[in-house]
């Protein structure tokens, strides 16, 4: 009864809950395994319950192929072919669990008094203990504004913004994502010691989008590396400029239309080639 009637917040409960997305590869691991090691199940403790970093380990949701544990394809680049397909977790479902709900109802309450209709959240996803806001672009702005200034979220802090490419390995755009460039932002309240996800999906054709940087200054440089890698125009930005390569550069390397090698080294006269074209020194 002495619990009746509090919050999550009084009860200080930790953001998230245990979990662990490692996922063992390597000489050593083969050695153990040759040794009569077993992998451990899907939801069986990846260490013993004394240890404070124990977790689960959950079942891998993707087929992975290339990069770690590869050998002798010649390639020295470390990807190896890295081939994963586009993954969006499923729309999550109420109950969320832990302080989810009473955030998402926190939240939905304060969009109201805003006049932030409460469609500008197109999904909620509970994945891996984290929670993640779809938002629609053109509400952003006004939706982290809310989050940092209303007192029962105050999100002061954006410690992140950063682009993800979700089209198809060869660039073509194909993609089971139907708009595949997504800029996602990670916010922080340091009041509640609390963590969320903010995410927004763009088409290639239409890349614009809200500076956020007039409510949260951290998010200047950040844009801009959004930008210089990604090539999404932050409109609002005070200086939306590139930030790790030449001014002059043409493209955006992280794009997955971008390749890999073949691109001449600046101020060298020097030509990389791409990785499965490298020779291997061993």
């Amino acid at each position: 009864m002495a619990d009746q009637g509090k919050t999550s917040k009084d009860r200080e409960e930790p953001t998230g809950g245990e979990q662990s997305s490692a996922e063992a590869s390597g000489p050593a691991t083969e050695a153990q395994r040759a040794a009569g090691g077993e992998a451990p199940e899907a939801g069986g403790l990846e260490q013993t319950p004394e240890v404070p970093e124990g977790g689960t380990r959950l079942s891998p949701t993707r087929e992975r192929s290339g990069m770690f544990g590869v050998r002798g394809s010649g390639d020295t680049s470390g990807f190896g072919g890295l081939k994963l397909p586009g993954y969006a977790p499923a729309p999550a479902e109420r109950p969320y669990g832990g302080w989810f709900d009473e955030l998402a109802d926190e939240l939905a309450e304060a969009m109201d008094r805003k006049g932030i209709a409460r469609s500008a959240v197109r999904q909620v996803t509970v994945d891996r203990g984290e929670i993640t806001f779809y938002v629609e672009r053109e509400a952003i702005l006004e939706l982290c504004r809310t989050l940092r200034d209303e007192p029962q979220l105050r999100f002061e802090l954006c410690s992140s913004v950063s682009g993800v490419d979700y089209s198809a390995p060869d660039g073509t755009g194909v993609s089971a994502v139907a708009q595949p460039l997504h800029v996602v932002y990670h916010l922080l309240s340091m009041t509640w010691r609390r963590r969320i996800r903010l995410e927004v999906a763009l088409d290639f054709a239409d890349t614009h989008l809200p500076s956020v940087v007039e409510v949260y200054p951290t998010a200047d440089w950040h844009e801009r590396e959004t930008w210089d890698m990604f090539g999404v125009i932050f409109d609002g930005h005070p200086a939306l400029t590139r930030i790790l390569m030449p001014d002059d550069w043409e493209g955006h390397p992280q794009r997955k239309s971008y390749p890999l090698g073949g691109i001449p080294v600046e101020y060298k006269g020097a030509e990389i080639p791409p990785p499965d074209e490298r020779r291997a020194y061993s």
